[in-house]
């Protein structure tokens, strides 16, 4: 489980980008690059990274479900995941 600070900088980060992102599109539209630096660097959505909901785990993360695949696991299997079975054969 990663720390909550982690966590903590990662939900600033995307709170950061949604605020900025009308400002971001029509500035790049623009191609005013100078006004662009003077935004600041978290308003970036390259500097996002795709976090478990859950846990803050960076790997193995299944965008469809916005988990990691270790809580996938424990939630599939647990039922808490609607239309989701182990498979047998």
């Amino acid at each position: 489980m990663a720390k909550e600070s982690v966590k903590a900088r990662q939900r600033k980060r995307e709170r950061m980008v949604a605020k900025f992102a009308v400002k971001r599109a029509a500035l790049k539209a623009e191609g005013n690059y100078a006004a662009l630096d003077e935004l600041p660097k978290n308003a970036s959505p390259v500097r996002l990274k795709n976090r478990c909901q859950l846990t803050g785990r960076p790997r193995g993360y299944i965008r469809y479900f916005g988990l990691s695949r270790n809580m996938f696991r424990d939630m599939a299997l647990a039922g808490k995941i609607p239309g989701i079975t182990k498979a047998s054969w």
